[in-house]
């Protein structure tokens, strides 16, 4: 066999076509052998029906009259040339014939049916027939060639072969065409891939709403690219954010080290020192705080452990109080017991850079909300302020890493606390909402919680 050849038969396709085929004729030929068999058992059933009331009904007449009737009847059924595949013969106990067909030694003398072939006919045709005893020694023998159905089930067995041959044709046929319907959708699933591949990459997977495998994959397949699409437009105004927001601390740092040389022992190098240690240290969070968000969001669905979210809620909270006290500021917290499957570590980083945003833009004096509470689609934290809040048209972009409202650019920060509390909420198969607390924000965080068996609902 060429090499060409045994690949072309190795490919998916000739496989397919060829599992069509085999199923084709398989089918056909059960659905073939299952009519061939019911009529063979018809056929067989009809004669021995018609056999057994023939032969009965020559015993009856022997039990009316004498045996020399018998004899006449059975010559006469014999000679009928309307008959002519009926047998009919009286035999004596040696095998001799008395009356009827001969039908020599071609079956055993005993009563009960007997199949075998008529020695005295030209076709040598089946003969079916029931033999009887009639007492001294004598026997009755009824029966039908089976001429007929033999015929019959020829021609059957002749057009099965005919239809098999066709079964085989339109089998491969059928094959043949699935397989380039399915070669057909895969060359349109890789011709995609390939060109997207190769830089278009706003090209989809078209879809022909007919809801089969192929058209889901494909859906899946541009539901993947369009996650692709948004991570990579992140990417991008991330890189833009950076430009923007790093741009001016590095330039500071750059003009008060040049300063700090000129300087050389002047009363003023200490502060100038002081300053670019900041503006480093500003640099350094900036970037610890890009590489645990990427951490995050690069990690699958969190397992941790069963914690209680109004005790982890409680410990941010103490931790914040005094320096909120220090702006005059109160946190009030309400901790109804919360517990979830989650990383501990995690969800106390998600709390505390809410608490550090509330603090970061409310009013002096204002005091900030907290509560923890257990709802049926599972746990929710909700910390509140008095501060001016956010616009609800741009409440989906703070969530942007380096996103920050031109209101709050002057303020500490690097914009990155949001989309780390996202993060996290996401992983943990939460959700983020804001609201308008009137005035000021209200940030809901809802988590699964646990079912009745302790499992993460």
């Amino acid at each position: 066999m060429r090499p060409d050849l045994y690949q072309r038969l190795q490919s998916t396709s000739a496989r397919l076509a060829l599992a069509v085929s085999m199923a084709f004729l398989l089918a056909f030929l059960l659905l073939g052998g299952g009519i061939y068999s019911a009529v063979l058992s018809s056929l067989d059933r009809d004669t021995r029906d018609f056999v057994r009331t023939d032969i009965d009904q020559l015993l009856n007449l022997r039990q009316r009259t004498d045996f020399g009737a018998l004899l006449d009847e059975v010559r006469a059924r014999a000679a009928d040339p309307d008959d002519a595949d009926l047998l009919y013969a009286v035999l004596d106990s040696s095998g001799t014939l008395l009356a009827g067909d001969n039908v020599g030694g071609t079956f055993t003398r005993r009563a009960g049916w007997a199949e075998f072939r008529d020695p005295f006919d030209p076709d040598h045709p089946r003969v079916l027939a029931k033999v009887a005893p009639l007492g001294d020694g004598q026997w009755l023998v009824a029966g039908m060639r089976l001429r007929a159905e033999d015929g019959f089930l020829a021609i059957m067995q002749r057009s099965v072969l005919y239809a098999l041959v066709i079964a085989v044709m339109l089998g491969l046929l059928v094959g043949w065409l699935t397989s380039q319907w399915v070669g057909k959708r895969l060359r349109q699933l890789d011709d995609t891939a390939r060109r997207i591949a190769g830089g278009e990459l706003g090209l989809r997977v078209p879809a022909d709403g007919s809801g089969d495998p192929f058209d889901r994959v494909g859906a899946r397949l541009n539901a993947m690219l369009d996650r692709i699409d948004t991570l990579m437009d992140g990417v991008r105004d991330a890189t833009d954010h950076i430009a923007h927001d790093l741009h001016t601390p590095l330039t500071r740092l750059r003009q008060r080290l040049e300063a700090l040389q000129v300087a050389n022992g002047d009363s003023a190098a200490p502060a100038l020192i002081e300053a670019a240690i900041h503006e480093t240290d500003a640099l350094l969070q900036t970037f610890a705080a890009l590489l645990r968000l990427s951490r995050i969001e690069g990690q699958g669905p969190a397992a941790g452990r069963v914690v209680d979210l109004a005790a982890i809620a409680s410990d941010a909270v103490e931790l914040y109080a005094p320096g909120a006290a220090a702006l005059g500021m109160e946190v009030e917290i309400e901790a109804e017991p919360a517990a979830l499957q989650a990383d501990p570590d995690q969800l106390f980083q998600l709390v505390v850079n809410l608490l550090d945003n509330a603090m970061k833009y409310a009013v002096d004096g204002a005091s900030i909300r907290v509560r923890t509470c257990t709802t049926a689609e599972g746990v929710m934290l909700e910390i509140a302020d008095r501060g001016p809040g956010i616009p609800v048209g741009q409440r989906d972009q703070v969530f942007d890493r380096f996103h920050r409202l031109e209101l709050h650019r002057g303020t500490p920060g690097n914009g990155l606390g949001l989309s780390l509390v996202r993060a996290i909420a996401t992983r943990h198969g939460g959700r983020l909402e804001l609201h308008d607390n009137q005035p000021g924000l209200r940030v809901v965080v809802v988590l699964p919680g646990l079912n009745d068996q302790g499992a993460a609902s």
